[in-house]
């Protein structure tokens, strides 16, 4: 713990073997998220790993990465496309890092972006441990146009010192359910929702096993009854509507003039005057 509560990071060996079962399904709900021919950014993290792995079965997916274990989990897939930021390897987490990989990021337009960090709390959003790793997290965030943040249960409340996705700018959450007596992650997930991020709980309570996905809906008391897993947001239509906040990507203006998901965007097909002769 440093001063100021905040945490350090730890290494990617006790990383790896932390809330495993949490992860898969974390990364199993959130691969549901991905279409076919999609393009989409992965960040850095063993949960993003987890994931990886599983986009390998979505074809015609292009991912950008700045991770090597995203690379490799993806490298065998002959139906994706893998792309490499540049920079500099940080080898505590395989990631590449620096001013390349964030010049190599710049113009670059894709439809989601799945992140993941160290501490996750409503007040500052996603946060890690690193300068380095934040500051192309921030990068990857400007390059999507929506923003998926995976972070299991442990993460809720806990701050760390760099910020890398505003609670305003994040699109969704992909947790697992708190342990049934952790009050704070309840909050903390009630909290989101009520600044507008759509939540999406995989499993049951923590250490219960695997049960039905789950949400939290804005302006909802937890409880049976009262909008929290099990119960519902007010009554009537409209109910536990929340406007979006100054500056978030939800429902942002349309070229035609209307408002609404921006679309998704595709992997373009190399075009055939592009090709070596020898190919067209």
């Amino acid at each position: 713990m440093l001063p100021g509560g905040f945490t350090r990071e730890s290494g990617f060996p006790q990383k790896s073997l932390a809330a495993t079962a949490e992860k898969t399904a974390i990364a199993e709900l959130a691969a549901g998220l991905v279409e076919e021919g999609e393009a989409v950014v992965v960040g850095a993290g063993t949960t993003t790993q987890e994931l990886a792995r599983r986009l390998a079965r979505v074809a015609g997916l292009t991912v950008v990465t700045n991770s090597l274990l995203v690379a490799q989990a993806l490298a065998h897939a002959n139906r994706v496309e893998v792309v490499m930021t540049g920079g500099t390897l940080r080898g505590s987490n395989y990631a590449l890092v620096g001013s390349g990989a964030e010049q190599s990021l710049q113009g670059l337009r894709v439809s989601r972006a799945f992140l993941s960090g160290s501490g996750l709390t409503a007040e500052r959003g996603l946060s890690t441990s690193n300068m380095l790793s934040a500051s192309v997290d921030r990068a990857l965030v400007q390059a999507a146009s929506e923003v998926v943040v995976l972070a299991d249960h442990g993460k809720l409340g806990t701050d760390t010192m760099f910020q890398t996705v505003p609670t305003e700018l994040m699109t969704r959450l992909v947790t697992d359910e708190p342990m049934t007596h952790d009050d704070r992650g309840s909050r903390e997930l009630q909290a989101l929702a009520d600044q507008g991020v759509q939540i999406s709980v995989a499993g049951g309570p923590a250490g219960a096993g695997t049960g039905p996905e789950r949400s939290y809906q804005p302006g909802a008391a937890q409880g049976p009854g009262h909008g929290g897993p099990g119960g519902h947001a007010g009554h009537g239509p409209g109910a536990g509507r929340r406007e979006p906040l100054p500056g978030q990507r939800r429902n942002r203006p349309l070229r035609n003039g209307g408002t609404g998901t921006p679309p998704t965007l595709r992997s373009a097909p190399t075009p055939p005057s592009a090709l070596p002769e020898g190919f067209r």
